[in-house]
């Protein structure tokens, strides 16, 4: 399931409880982020471990455009985690609708 850039600033402005990962490069985090925790795509396969206590939690992924994000989503979902959302259109869609104003 995805999820859209107003659902998700709806749910970080109100401190909802949910995981935030960037699955951007290094660079590209540091250039503009929302806050989330960074693991590169490349990377993911080897730190998965580090999400394993949020198997059922609910898990938001993020990347530019929202294709390395989908990646990552089924890369997840293939190793058990239950609730693992997609952000459509990413950090484009995101400045497209907000600018860059940061969550």
């Amino acid at each position: 399931m995805d999820i859209t850039v107003q659902e998700l600033r709806q749910k970080l402005e109100s401190g909802e409880k949910f995981v935030f990962i960037d699955v951007r490069e290094p660079w590209e985090y540091e250039e503009f982020n929302l806050g989330a925790t960074l693991m590169p795509l490349g990377d993911l396969m080897n730190r998965s471990w580090e999400l394993d206590e949020h198997k059922n939690d609910e898990i938001v992924v993020h990347c530019r455009s929202g294709a390395r994000s989908g990646m990552a989503q089924s890369l997840l979902t293939g190793m058990g985690f239950a609730d693992v959302r997609n952000l459509t259109g990413g950090v484009i869609a995101w400045q497209d609708a907000f600018g860059s104003t940061k969550p």
